[in-house]
């Protein structure tokens, strides 16, 4: 009776409350059983670990609480419970009013089962929120309340699995909802600089909403939402003192402001914030010089312009910043930024040259990559860099023209041995490019085998509804090969083999049977056509025999008949 009441008060307590202190309890995926392979999940955390600890070098003040928070909770779902121990108690001797700090840190002692240490931990949250008698003597509690909304705002869109456009949408308006919230509870205890910093990651949220609506039909009034409030939130943090915020939201103004010609009437917001008859060019002017020599803000606007496919203006600001600091060193991410962009525009040329739209692409690109990422290995060998180590490697081993000539044996050889050192590093073994750049490698040589498997390999560990046929194609080449070069005449065995590794036929559409049995096998396939799924909703696709898997056209199933064996 006892343990029933209490549970009952604490249902009781939790729905009076307006919010609810700690990360373990929102509805993130991160918080739920994997919906995929458990290796997949595992990846993708700690891909997102290393983006925010790349983020957290920009960070200060109380924003940085927000992404450490998010840090421990990764650990801690990455089986790390005593690094995520680390990070919350080190947040709560930094800032002892933090209260998802103190929430999260109950929630790794109760995985402890050291319950006399949770207990304490919630008391602390219980007197910081005002439940208990007395003064929390740390700060306003609608202060501390703010902070812990706009904690849990910048920790949903690095949600995992996120494959669906509409799931990471809803995680951006989630988010927003939460900034609103934080503001409003927080009103004018919030200091001006860090609401600020809110205002700019708000601005972040509405543009990647509007990208999210560019393709859409009939989205222009949606659109006009996102666009009006981005733009203001932007202007607002123009005026934060900060260099690192000021200067990206400049960057960000002038990308708002190419928008402009997509809509049908200018956003009354370019009015509103006295941007009429602005040139992004300009903008992008003022945010290079406000970084002027500060080469950690001149490298986040290298990697903004990269992504925007401006790569001209991305390498002149990474030389910009290597002007500033060339140490490799300290400055390893101008050099990885100026040799991703050099690859990509190889790359890029390389595939208009097959369209016959360009000449040969210049291979001097590569060569410059390869010096910039030879600098970094010196100093910070890592996943990524010995990735894209192994894919110059590659491009330097092909024909500039035909892929599928080998030119350099002793690169390819190279790219290989990069490739095994990527896999050294968490968590290169799972990751899908990875293992399809090796299996190009190995078909170049002529370890068709072995390459097939790199490329079964890369299919397994695509994510659920992934539309990346590369993989698929290049298993599917290769089993042709294999199969033409041992003489066979029966099929059966490279079929068995895509089978294996595609484990079904592989379509958005679930794989609907139309009659009982296959002429060819006399495998059972319910449901009979006339009740069939198919044929109701008008779906065309080919179906599958359970037994042979043979494909059945429509005009076969209409007929009610299946291809013969």
């Amino acid at each position: 009776m006892e343990e029933g009441s209490t549970e009952e008060d604490i249902e009781a307590l939790i729905e009076g409350m307006e919010y609810i202190p700690g990360h373990f309890h929102l509805d993130l995926n991160l918080n739920c059983e994997p919906r995929g392979p458990g290796e997949l999940r595992r990846r993708d955390t700690r891909l997102k670990q290393d983006s925010l600890r790349a983020e957290l070098e920009a960070e200060a003040g109380t924003q940085q609480y927000a992404v450490r928070n998010l840090l421990g909770l990764l650990a801690f779902h990455l089986d790390e419970t005593e690094q995520a121990e680390e990070v919350f108690r080190s947040i709560c001797e930094e800032d002892p009013g933090n209260l998802n700090a103190w929430a999260n840190l109950g929630c790794v002692y109760d995985r402890l089962n050291r319950e006399q240490e949770g207990a304490e931990c919630v008391e602390r949250v219980s007197a910081l929120m005002g439940l208990e008698p007395g003064e929390s003597g740390q700060g306003e509690p609608r202060l501390l309340a703010a902070r812990c909304l706009a904690e849990q705002a910048y920790a949903h869109p690095y949600d995992v699995e996120l494959d669906k456009e509409g799931e990471l949408k809803e995680r951006l308006t989630v988010a927003l909802t939460l900034y609103n919230r934080a503001l409003e509870y927080g009103g004018q205890l919030i200091p001006i600089e860090e609401k600020r910093s809110w205002y700019f990651n708000m601005a972040t949220m509405y543009i990647r909403l509007d990208d999210m609506m560019k393709e859409k039909t009939d989205s222009e009034y949606t659109r006009l939402s996102y666009y009006n409030k981005a733009l203001k939130l932007l202007t607002e943090a123009l005026k934060s003192e900060k260099t690192h915020y000021k200067a990206l939201a400049w960057c960000y103004v002038g990308i708002m402001l190419e928008r402009t010609d997509e809509f049908s009437i200018v956003p009354m917001s370019v009015h509103d914030c006295g941007y009429s008859g602005s040139d992004p060019l300009s903008c992008y002017g003022t945010a290079i010089k406000v970084a002027n020599e500060d080469a950690f803000i001149l490298n986040r606007l290298a990697k903004v312009f990269f992504l925007l496919g401006k790569h001209e203006m991305a390498t002149g600001i990474c030389n910009m910043a290597l002007n500033v600091l060339p140490d490799p060193e300290l400055n390893w991410q101008a050099y990885c930024t100026r040799a991703k962009i050099n690859v990509t525009t190889y790359v890029r040329d390389l595939e208009r040259a097959k369209l016959g739209l360009a000449g040969v692409p210049d291979r001097q690109k590569l060569a410059e990559a390869k010096a910039d990422l030879d600098r970094v290995l010196e100093v910070r060998p890592c996943l990524r860099t010995h990735l894209e180590m192994g894919q110059v490697y590659y491009y330097m081993g092909v024909d500039a023209m035909q892929e599928s000539l080998l030119v350099d044996e002793g690169a390819v050889n190279a790219a290989l041995v990069s490739l095994a050192q990527a896999l050294q590093c968490q968590p290169g073994d799972s990751l899908p490019e990875l293992q399809l750049l090796r299996g190009r490698c190995l078909l170049l040589k002529g370890e068709e085998r072995n390459a097939a498997e790199c490329f079964k390999r890369a299919l397994a560990l695509e994510a659920p509804g992934s539309r990346d046929t590369a993989a698929l194609r290049h298993l599917l080449e290769t089993l042709l090969v294999l199969f033409t070069q041992g003489g066979a005449t029966d099929p059966g065995p490279a079929v068995a083999s895509w089978r294996r590794a595609c484990g079904a036929p592989r379509s958005a559409t679930p794989t609907r049977r139309c009659r009982p049995s296959c002429g060819g096998c006399a495998a059972p396939t319910p449901p009979t056509w006339p009740s069939c799924p198919a044929r109701s909703s008008g779906w065309a696709a080919p179906t599958w025999c359970a037994g042979c898997w043979r494909p059945c056209s429509p005009s076969d199933r209409a007929r009610g008949r299946w291809p013969a064996r």
